[in-house]
């Protein structure tokens, strides 16, 4: 089990949302990542990596794992914004 911290940047993005699905998707990946299971993952390079939610736009969310324990959610965005995500 890994503990999850969301930078204020994910937490103000993810209210932003108006799809609510799409909020509960993303909210049960971030779950998963947490028990270990992170599903469809891509090192996007430097030690960070993307969770790839394949629903709507094709939503990102960029983590980076510091140590066994913590992951580190750094940055968020759907396909189109994939690699100014990334810089």
């Amino acid at each position: 089990m890994f503990t999850i911290r969301r930078t204020r940047n994910y937490a103000d993005w993810i209210k932003t949302l108006k799809d609510f699905r799409a909020q509960a998707r993303i909210a049960d990946r971030i779950d998963r990542l947490a028990a270990g299971n992170p599903g469809d993952v891509k090192p996007v390079g430097e030690g960070v990596s993307e969770l790839r939610i394949n629903y709507g736009p094709g939503y990102r969310v960029n983590f980076v794992r510091e140590g066994l324990v913590v992951y580190v959610l750094l940055c968020r965005g759907d396909k189109s914004t994939q690699e100014k995500d990334i810089r």
